[in-house]
């Protein structure tokens, strides 16, 4: 391994074997078959025990490749952001260049020290206090008690945990555990920082805090990888980029070009339904400042009373970011309602971070539902603010910002009627 190159990954592929149980009506099973079922079962963990094998319990077993044949290279002092969508690998990958498991195939070289951070807790012992865990951390990772207090009260201010530092951690909530997790992996002196997706656990201060730091770390010269769906801090933090896909490494190369791939990928930004449903297309774009849904109706006469298109769009963790849902009243629609027509929702400054957003509709009145659906639509934010709607942590449901309605009918020639929040 050249002397730039700090760690390359080989065609590395991870198998996990996934034991299923027989579906089997319930009443219809005889003491033969359970008998029988039970046998075949011991006699297959018995010769995954003779061959070496990790033992699976069920009726049968099923090869899941979470990693497949993944090959790069990451030089000395680069940043990397991993990026996919749920189930893509991300984590796997993470998990195996941190030592936590071993790959099936393949091969890794990592030349330097390796301080990962990959779920709340990681690496702590419950019953130590947090004081103990930053000296069991850093002995871990090869450093000497003098390096370790020479660190020591920086990572005890910047976790906030002062008052419970002799408190076990099994005591601390998982916001207290993950900054504290996080101060020892930042401040202590590895070569390598392996960041997952778990600064999500800590509030929108401390993650804006985080990310300050991973700026730090970054331009200090150590090698970082980072997962994150906050495509924005991935932009502003990394120089380089992979996207994942089922295991499989789709794009490599500058973040940006990897970012706008991945956007691309997951990006639909309209659907059609059948002829005979009352809702015949939704779609959603960004258009400068403004997003705008839009939604097209059939044969609405005497459907509605109180009509409303409402939507709530969620980032990539599943939590409600923003959205509304109006009941309308009827007077303001006259009769522009009847029949056919597009229905425009239009947020004006949004200020979502550059990322990935899905959009679940609702279409119908507060007595019945014509139309619903929770995974309609996905919309990829580029050239966005540097600010994002963050919902406080005694808040429940999307934060509803300011929203502007226009009517098109389809079968009468006749020009849109504009509505704002503000009039209904």
């Amino acid at each position: 391994m050249s002397d730039s190159v700090v760690i390359r990954v080989e065609n590395v592929s991870k198998r996990y074997m996934v034991g299923h149980l027989s579906n089997r009506p319930a009443g219809h099973d005889t003491l033969r078959d359970a008998l029988a079922r039970h046998a075949r079962r011991f006699a297959r963990k018995a010769g995954d025990f003779a061959r070496g094998r990790n033992i699976i319990d069920g009726d049968s077993v099923e090869e899941f490749w979470a990693l497949k044949d993944v090959s790069f290279e990451l030089n000395r002092g680069e940043v990397l952001g991993i990026v996919g969508s749920n189930g893509a690998g991300k984590s796997t990958l993470l998990k195996v260049l941190s030592r936590i498991t071993e790959p099936t195939v393949g091969r890794i070289e990592i030349d330097g020290r390796v301080a990962s951070l990959l779920e709340v807790g990681t690496g702590f012992h419950p019953e130590l206090s947090g004081r103990e865990n930053i000296f069991l951390n850093g002995a871990i990772l090869g450093m000497t008690r003098t390096e370790i207090r020479s660190q020591f009260d920086d990572i005890v201010e910047f976790a906030g945990v002062e008052r419970f530092l002799d408190t076990p951690v099994k005591r601390y909530s998982s916001g207290m555990q993950v900054r504290l997790a996080f101060a020892v992996a930042a401040h202590l002196r590895s070569e390598i920082l392996i960041v997952d997706e778990v600064l999500a656990v800590g509030d929108g201060e401390f993650q804006k805090k985080c990310l300050g730091k991973m700026g730090d770390v970054a331009r200090s010269g150590r090698t970082v990888l980072l997962v994150s769906h906050n495509l924005g801090s991935l932009r502003s933090l990394c120089s380089q980029g992979i996207l994942l896909n089922e295991g499989r490494l789709i794009t490599e190369g500058r973040i940006l070009n990897v970012l706008k791939a991945y956007s691309t990928k997951n990006q639909l930004n309209s659907r059609t339904y059948p002829a005979d449903s009352v809702v015949r297309r939704v779609a959603v774009h960004q258009d400068k400042d403004k997003i705008v849904l839009e939604l097209e109706y059939a044969e609405l006469q005497g459907k509605l009373t109180i009509p409303g298109f409402g939507f709530i769009i969620h980032d990539t963790d599943g939590r409600p970011i923003l959205g509304h849902n109006p009941m309308l009243e009827q007077r303001n629609l006259n009769a522009k309602w009847t029949g056919k027509g597009i229905v425009k929702a239009i947020v004006t400054s949004p200020q979502l971070l550059d990322g990935v957003y899905t959009v679940s509709v609702f279409f119908g009145d507060s007595y019945s539902t014509i139309f619903r659906d929770p995974n309609c639509l996905t919309i990829s934010i580029s050239g966005s603010a540097d600010s994002i709607y963050q919902l406080a942590p005694e808040q429940v449901g999307p934060i509803y910002p300011e929203c502007r309605y226009e009517f098109i009918p389809l079968e009468v020639e006749a020009d849109a009627v504009s509505l704002s929040t503000s009039d209904l």
